[in-house]
């Protein structure tokens, strides 16, 4: 059974990996090897995501076809990051940036769907990018930390 508070846990585990590294294409790397899609903790919070979205706890909101919602504002014990999740089925998101960068995990509700180009698994984007979040071949799960959760819709 999932529950917030074991999301949460699970966060914490993410937030061990991640400590210490800048956010960049080594500690990409490094999510996808320690954390990938064949991993017990990827496993995990991927069952915790679609328990969460079954529940109702998660992607409570809805607008312009995504579902989603900020299931953990900034933490101490997250390094200060906010967590995440939308739901998104073949479409595109709307343009913004992340001032401190954003920590993506990835994961396919339907066969070959991909976020931003990637398949199942961990994608970061450093700080002062931008992106127009997209979905493709299906349905996927994303879920994002955010340091500081910091997020801006107003940049292009």
């Amino acid at each position: 059974m999932s529950t917030p508070d074991r999301f949460h846990a699970l966060m914490r585990d993410v937030a061990r990996l991640t400590a210490g590294h800048s956010l960049d294409a080594g500690l990409q790397a490094k999510l996808n090897l320690e954390a990938g899609p064949r991993s017990a903790l990827f496993q995990d919070i991927f069952a915790a995501c679609r328990q969460g979205v079954a529940d109702g706890w998660m992607c409570s909101r809805e607008g312009g076809g995504i579902r989603y919602g900020r299931v953990i504002k900034p933490a101490p014990d997250l390094a200060d990051c906010s967590v995440d999740v939308v739901d998104m089925d073949s479409l595109a998101g709307p343009q913004h940036a992340h001032p401190n960068g954003e920590i993506d995990m990835i994961m396919p509700l339907t066969e070959g769907a991909r976020f931003d180009g990637h398949g199942a698994g961990w994608l970061v984007y450093g700080p002062g990018s931008a992106h127009r979040p997209t979905v493709t071949g299906g349905r996927a799960l994303v879920l994002y930390l955010l340091p500081g959760g910091a997020i801006d819709f107003a940049r292009p």
